[in-house]
C-alpha cells in the first residue's frame, strides 16, 4: 500500500520547492516587460530578447544536461543548475543595461536546464509513495510555479523592476541549502550519452515531425508572452500579473486535468489537432482586436487552456512515438523546440513596431496553423509510431516527461 500523498522525505519538499521557484521564471517578466523598456531606454523589440536569449540557451543546454547528469549524478547536476539561477537572476538585477539584463537571462536559462532535466527523476527516487504520486506533486509544483510567476512578478515588480529578479535569487537560496541539506547524495546511474545521440534521434521521422510541430506552437506562445504585455498599454504592472496569473492557471489544469481525459475519449492526435486550431484561431481573434485590450486580456487568459493541453499531448506523443531512451528523446526535442521557438518573441515585436499592433498575433495564428497542417499531413507517420512497440524505459528516465511541460 502506497504511503500517503503528503507524507514525504523531506528532500523530496526540498526539490518541490525549487521546482515551483524555477517555473516560476518563465512568466515572471511578463508584468515588468514595459517597466524594463521604460527604464532602460530600450524597444519593444530589444525587451523581447530576454525571452529569446533565456529559451535559445535553454534548448542548447538541454542537448549536454544529459551528459552532465550521466557523468556527475542528479544531486550535483540540480546544485549546479540551481547555483547558476541565483547567479544570474541576481546579476540581471543589478544590470544598468537591457543589453546586460538580456545576457544574463540566458544564464539563467542554463541554469534552468540543468535544474529541470533531473528535477523530475530525483523526486521520483527520493519519494516514499508511487511514481504516479511523485509524478502528481511534481506537477502540482509545476503548476503553482507557471501561475504564480506573473503575479510575483506583478507584486515585485510595483516596487522595482529589479525586484522579481532578486526575489528569485533569494527564494533559489533558500532552495539550493534545503535541496543541499536534505537531498541524499545520488552517484551516476545508467549509460553515458553523448552529444550526438538527440541528433541521431532526430532521423526517426515522427519524433522530427512533432519537433517541427513544437516550433510552429511554441512561435506562437512566445509571441502572446511578448507582445501581449504591450497590446496592454493601458494596464498597469498587477493587471498585467493577474492577466497571466489566469492564463499560468488555466495552463497548469488544462494541462493535468482536462488533456487526459481528451486523449483518452478522442485520442492524441485528433485532440492536438483540434486545440492547436483553436490555439490559432484565439490568436486570429486577438490579431482582430487588437486595438480592445479587454479583448486581448481574455484572449491571453484562454490561451492556457489550449497551451495547457497542448504541452501534455505533444509531450506524450514525444516519449510514445521515439524508439530511443526517452532523455535523449526529450534532448532531442526540447533542443529544436526551444531554439526554434525562440525567434517567435523578436520578430512578433519587430512586426509590432513596424507594421501595427494587429501583425504580432496574425504572425503567431499563421505559425500555429503550420503546426496543425504538419500534424494533420504527418499523423499517419507519427500514429504508426505510437503504436509501435515502445522502447525500454527506466523509472529514472520519469526526467523527460518534466522537459517537455516547460511552455
Amino acid at each position: 500500500m502506497s504511503a500517503p500523498l503528503l507524507k514525504q522525505p523531506r528532500a523530496v519538499w526540498a526539490v518541490a520547492f525549487a521546482c515551483v521557484i524555477a517555473f516560476m521564471g518563465i512568466g515572471l517578466v511578463d508584468p515588468i516587460l514595459k517597466e524594463i523598456a521604460a527604464q532602460l531606454e530600450a524597444t519593444p523589440s530589444q525587451v523581447s530578447l530576454l525571452f529569446t536569449s533565456y529559451m535559445a540557451v535553454m534548448g542548447i543546454a538541454m542537448l549536454v544536461t544529459g551528459v552532465v547528469s550521466s557523468r556527475i549524478g542528479p544531486k550535483r547536476t540540480m546544485l549546479a543548475g540551481l547555483v547558476l539561477i541565483i547567479v544570474f537572476a541576481g546579476l540581471a538585477g543589478a544590470s544598468g543595461s537591457v543589453g546586460a539584463v538580456i545576457g544574463f537571462r540566458a544564464g539563467w536559462g542554463l541554469g534552468n536546464a540543468l535544474f529541470v532535466a533531473t528535477a523530475l527523476a530525483t523526486i521520483v527516487s527520493a519519494s516514499s509513495g508511487s511514481v504516479a504520486q511523485a509524478i502528481i506533486l511534481f506537477e502540482a509544483a509545476l503548476g503553482l510555479g507557471i501561475a504564480s510567476g506573473p503575479l510575483v512578478g506583478g507584486l515585485l515588480g510595483e516596487h522595482s523592476w529589479r525586484a522579481p529578479f532578486f526575489g528569485v535569487s533569494v527564494l533559489m537560496t533558500l532552495a539550493l541549502l534545503a535541496t543541499a541539506f536534505f537531498l541524499p547524495s545520488t552517484p551516476p546511474s545508467g549509460r553515458r550519452t553523448s552529444l550526438a545521440d538527440p541528433f541521431r534521434a532526430l532521423k526517426h521521422r515522427a519524433l522530427l515531425l512533432l519537433a517541427l510541430v513544437a516550433i510552429f506552437y511554441n512561435l506562437g506562445f512566445f509571441t502572446l508572452m511578448a507582445a501581449g504585455p504591450f497590446a496592454l498599454p493601458d494596464f498597469d504592472i498587477m493587471q498585467i500579473g493577474w492577466t497571466f496569473f489566469g492564463w499560468g492557471i488555466l495552463l497548469a489544469v488544462f494541462s493535468v486535468a482536462v488533456a487526459p481525459v481528451l486523449q483518452r475519449r478522442f485520442g492524441t492526435l485528433p485532440s492536438l489537432t483540434a486545440v492547436l486550431a483553436l490555439f490559432a484561431l484565439d490568436l486570429a481573434a486577438m490579431a482582430v482586436l487588437a486595438e480592445h485590450q479587454a479583448a486581448v486580456a481574455v484572449g491571453i487568459v484562454v490561451a492556457g487552456a489550449f497551451l495547457g493541453v497542448t504541452n501534455t499531448l505533444v509531450t506524450e506523443a514525444v516519449m510514445g512515438a521515439a524508439p530511443v531512451e526517452r532523455p535523449v528523446a526529450s534532448a532531442a526535442y526540447s533542443f529544436v523546440r526551444f531554439t526554434g521557438g525562440a525567434l517567435g518573441p523578436f520578430v512578433a515585436l519587430k512586426l509590432a513596431e513596424h507594421v501595427d499592433v494587429h501583425a504580432p498575433f496574425w504572425f503567431g495564428a499563421a505559425a500555429v496553423a503550420v503546426g496543425v497542417v504538419i500534424v494533420a499531413t504527418g499523423s499517419r507517420t507519427i500514429d504508426r509510431a505510437l503504436h509501435g512497440a515502445p522502447a525500454p524505459h527506466s523509472p529514472a528516465e520519469a526526467d523527460a516527461e518534466l522537459v517537455g511541460d516547460l511552455a
